[in-house]
């Protein structure tokens, strides 16, 4: 019997978009089906089962200004929905669960989270 309902949103799957291109660019286009298999045969059961598993985003302090903004955006539209992050494998997945269903809101890979600091970085400095 499954519990919650796990819906997936236009972000989440713009996001899922961002990972197939990030993959492909690293010439590791084989990690996006290995992805969306542990998505829909592990992560997405076990968050049906158990939505509370992921950590409560909102106990989080924003270390820095533009962090502590966007989290007070997410605050005031969260309204009574629960903010959770889950880790698996290289993925970071931010969720919602509000009255009964569990909203997949984004996933990105952990190197998408990291600075390109050569890639950035001013060529002779």
């Amino acid at each position: 019997m499954l519990g919650i309902s796990v819906i997936p949103t236009v972000n989440f799957q713009c996001n899922l978009d961002d990972i197939q291109a990030f993959l492909a660019e690293r010439d590791e286009a084989v990690h996006f089906q290995r992805l969306l298999d542990k998505l829909f045969d592990k992560v997405i059961p076990n968050l049906e089962e158990f939505p509370a598993m992921g950590r409560d985003f909102l106990l989080g302090q924003p270390a820095s200004v533009e962090g502590f903004q966007l989290y007070k955006r997410i605050r005031s539209k969260a309204r009574n929905a629960s903010i959770r992050e889950y880790i698996f494998d290289q993925y970071l997945i931010l969720y919602a669960i509000d009255e009964g269903k569990l909203y997949l809101l984004s996933i990105k890979h952990h190197d998408q989270l990291s600075f390109d600091l050569t890639g950035h970085w001013p060529a002779g400095a």
